[in-house]
């Protein structure tokens, strides 16, 4: 018996639909996952739903298990968390985080899927891929006993990564956005909150997340002498302009970028992306984390909902999606 399942594609730029997709049998050393949550990333998802890919980066911005190319048609997402129905025993039953995108039901390499601990509710497991960001970043920022740090943007990833920063021990995190109802988000965080023109200066280190110009260089303001910012920002086809004149020079600041799509050098000889995954799902026992979500949706009301997430009518942090009985036709 043919099975199927559905999945939510973007068919243009602007533009998402469901799909009836057909469903593959499991091979040997490999999983099927009915779908119970799924999270909206709102800064790649959403720009990818616009159609702001560059060219030159499509190859670099492709979902691990994406369908389709852009600008478009393609199925695209990564925050999956499911319950494995089919394949190994060690599996079978248990609740699992996947780099899938929207879809009811998926199969996938047994590899491909992280076991949630028991103390993490699958509702916030969706986070498990923006915080392993945080994971991955703070790893590059490697930052020291009693750093005073500014995090400027507090979308998802940036609230993620002053979240974990701020469990380092001594080190004082100040959480910066334009958006004054941010500091609902820092409070639930347990870290201070301050808006741009108010943020605490001579910071030792700034992560810059707001993927806005004026952030960055408001970054750059907020460094002591020889301090670092650390950009997670991507800008996709937008053009940013940095002042690097004035005392960029004399105070010796340092510009440094950090990607998820790398284990960071500072652990890649000793982590691989499983253990790092791993930490994620970890460190997302903390109820805290729940602030992150912000809206929640039905799978089938996807293609309404996304227009609104990408333009910013609908404001917010992840966008959590729910999922019924994740596919039409049962597994046999």
């Amino acid at each position: 018996m043919t099975r199927t399942a559905r999945a939510f594609w973007l068919r243009s730029p602007g533009h998402g639909e469901i799909r009836e997709v057909a469903l593959p049998g499991p091979g040997p050393g490999e999983v099927v996952v009915r779908t119970l949550y799924s999270g909206v990333s709102r800064g790649t998802e959403t720009l990818v739903f616009r159609g702001g890919v560059p060219d030159s980066q499509r190859t670099a911005m492709r979902a691990p298990f994406q369908d389709g190319a852009f600008p478009g048609p393609v199925k695209y997402g990564y925050l999956n968390v499911g319950l494995v129905e089919e394949g190994p025993r060690s599996l079978r039953g248990r609740t699992v985080f996947c780099l899938y995108p929207h879809q009811t039901r998926y199969v996938v390499p047994a590899s491909a899927v992280t076991p949630v601990p028991e103390g993490v509710p699958a509702p916030r497991a969706v986070l498990a891929g923006t915080v392993e960001t945080a994971v991955n970043a703070a790893w590059d920022a490697a930052p020291l006993l009693g750093d005073r740090i500014a995090v400027v943007g507090a979308g998802m990833v940036g609230a993620s990564v002053a979240a974990v920063l701020a469990r380092f021990p001594a080190v004082r995190v100040q959480l910066v956005d334009a958006r004054p109802e941010r500091a609902e988000v820092a409070r639930a965080l347990g870290v201070d909150f301050a808006l741009p023109e108010g943020a605490a200066g001579d910071r030792d280190l700034v992560v810059h997340a707001s993927a806005t110009e004026q952030g960055l260089a408001r970054s750059l303001e907020l460094l002591a002498p020889e301090g670092t910012v650390l950009e997670l920002s991507w800008y996709g086809d937008r053009r940013v302009s940095l002042p690097l004149g004035e005392a960029f020079h004399s105070r010796r600041l340092v510009v440094r970028s950090s990607q998820v799509g790398t284990v960071s050098p500072a652990r890649g000889a000793r982590r691989g992306y499983a253990d790092r995954m791993a930490l994620a799902l970890e460190l997302l026992a903390d109820p805290a984390f729940d602030a992150l979500v912000t809206g929640e949706c039905g799978f089938e009301e996807l293609p309404r909902v996304l227009p609104g997430l990408a333009s910013g009518e609908l404001p917010g942090l992840c966008h959590r999606v729910r999922y019924a009985d994740g596919s039409a036709v049962p597994p046999g």
